[in-house]
């Protein structure tokens, strides 16, 4: 798994517990959870994605999303909604798990909802090479570690992981 750029810290002025590392065994399990919303999500006829917020204790699944369109991202979903449920020192010690990596607009609804750690499957770029020039996915060239950099607390990323898998999600979908 990545390290983190800084030492994980809770944000000035909150009293969030500070965060703790996932075993490898519990990421693969939360990104194959991920990864059956996703396959969930795509049956319902939505784009293959799915987010899920997870608890301090890294097995404790708080809320999970499938993609809904393209402006309404499942990660970007989640971190709205997880940012009216939960006090912001309640969701530092989270970790949002997707299938794919956030894009700008997602990691920066999970940067303002104050979610402290990201674990996806796929990297942007990869998902840009399986959708190419399919008008329902304008992927932005900007990875969620340089979203993440930009801003004033140190939010750890992991991935990416189980690659396979997450791209095996999108075969055919965006060729249609």
């Amino acid at each position: 798994m990545t390290a983190p750029a800084a030492p994980p810290v809770p944000p000035a002025g909150t009293t969030a517990p500070a965060r703790t590392e996932p075993s490898a065994e519990q990421v693969l399990a939360l990104l194959e959870r991920a990864q059956a919303l996703a396959r969930k999500a795509m049956d319902a006829g939505h784009h293959p994605f799915g987010a899920l917020l997870v608890a301090p204790d890294h097995t404790t699944v708080l809320m999970e999303q499938g993609n809904v369109d393209s402006v309404n991202h499942a990660e970007a979903v989640l971190a709205r909604e997880a940012a009216r449920r939960y006090a912001p020192a309640e969701l530092w010690p989270c970790t949002l798990v997707t299938t794919v990596e956030p894009c700008a607009m997602c990691a920066g609804t999970q940067y303002w909802a104050n979610i402290g750690r990201v674990v996806f499957g796929i990297e942007e770029k990869v998902l840009l090479s399986l959708t190419g020039g399919n008008p329902e996915n304008p992927t932005l060239d900007l990875p969620c570690r340089a979203v993440f950099a930009s801003g004033q607390r140190p939010t750890e990323v992991v991935g990416p992981l189980l690659e396979a898998e997450a791209e095996a999600l999108h075969d055919g979908v965006w060729t249609k």
